[in-house]
């Protein structure tokens, strides 16, 4: 199978089931069972939102390993759209208008996205100190971002996820090209690397946990922008990824991510996926995509 269409389908499987578990996240941040860390490490519900994060992030770092960030990290917007359903079935409605158009405007801007972002297997890889240069600028925003105190932090939250994850995926496709090659997988860059993914991936999903109490469309988006953004911005200045066919694949990259702005926007009118939704027993599990319980 070529390269770009097996990270597509990856893509496209990851985007599912973070969807799921970013539904889930949502609804035990709304029913306040989110306040303190003992609290979610005592709830069975978070602990299989988590395990679905865990598989969306495995799923992710395959679709890593066959194609650029520049490529891979678009196709994250569709976790947004994934969760417009998702959540509607949970919350009891149907999915308004908006939303249909919000959903059509962000895949027909993805698609466009993909033409230029479309290229080979990625071989670049990050140095030990680019990875901890870059590691160690973005816990300094993300500081910035979260130690103001203030009754409404979702969104700056939402944008330290975004940048958490960005890291989070440039450092795995650090792991998954320099861990494929022989002999390499036990390597010092690569195991701390590895270490450095597992606390950003760790990190932004508690820093989108502690967002979503204010519901789950905008801040959602809001992560789903700044995390494609972050990480094109490191695949193009230290990976050397670049758009494909000159200037017509920017004019197609421009177009295509007013488009999917514009969807993004239009999906986050929307009141929050589960507002409505009767709260479940906290020791019950999610059991299925439309029946997540947070």
């Amino acid at each position: 199978m070529n390269a770009t269409v097996l990270a597509v389908a990856l893509c496209l499987a990851s985007a599912v089931t973070y969807a799921a578990a970013a539904v889930a996240q949502e609804r035990l941040a709304r029913r306040a069972v989110a306040r303190t860390a003992r609290a979610l490490l005592g709830n069975s519900a978070w602990w299989w939102s988590a395990g679905l994060n865990a598989a969306a992030a495995l799923l992710h770092a395959a679709a890593l390993r066959y194609g650029p960030l520049t490529l891979v990290q678009p196709l994250g917007a569709l976790t947004l759209v994934a969760a417009v359903p998702l959540g509607a079935r949970g919350a009891g409605r149907r999915v308004a208008a908006t939303e249909w158009r919000g959903t059509l405007a962000t895949v027909a801007g993805l698609g466009l996205l993909l033409l230029p972002a479309s290229g080979p297997a990625p071989d670049d890889t990050l140095s030990l100190a680019e990875a901890l240069a870059v590691s160690g600028a973005t816990v300094a925003a993300i500081v910035l971002l979260t130690a103001r105190r203030d009754p409404g932090p979702g969104l700056r939250h939402a944008t330290a996820s975004g940048l958490a994850s960005a890291v989070a995926s440039a450092l795995t496709q650090t792991v998954a090209v320099a861990g494929g090659r022989g002999g390499a997988l036990l390597s010092g860059r690569v195991v701390t690397v590895a270490l450095l993914v597992v606390v950003f991936a760790v990190g932004g999903m508690l820093l989108s946990q502690r967002a979503y109490r204010g519901g789950l469309g905008a801040p959602l988006a809001v992560v789903n922008l700044a995390n494609p953004l972050a990480a094109a911005a490191i695949g193009m200045v230290l990976l050397g990824e670049r758009l494909q066919h000159g200037a017509l694949g920017i004019l197609l990259a421009a177009t295509g991510a007013l488009a999917a702005t514009r969807g993004v926007l239009l999906l986050t009118r929307t009141a929050p996926a589960a507002q409505t939704a009767a709260p479940l027993p906290d020791s019950r599990p999610v059991q299925a995509a439309g029946h997540a319980t947070a």
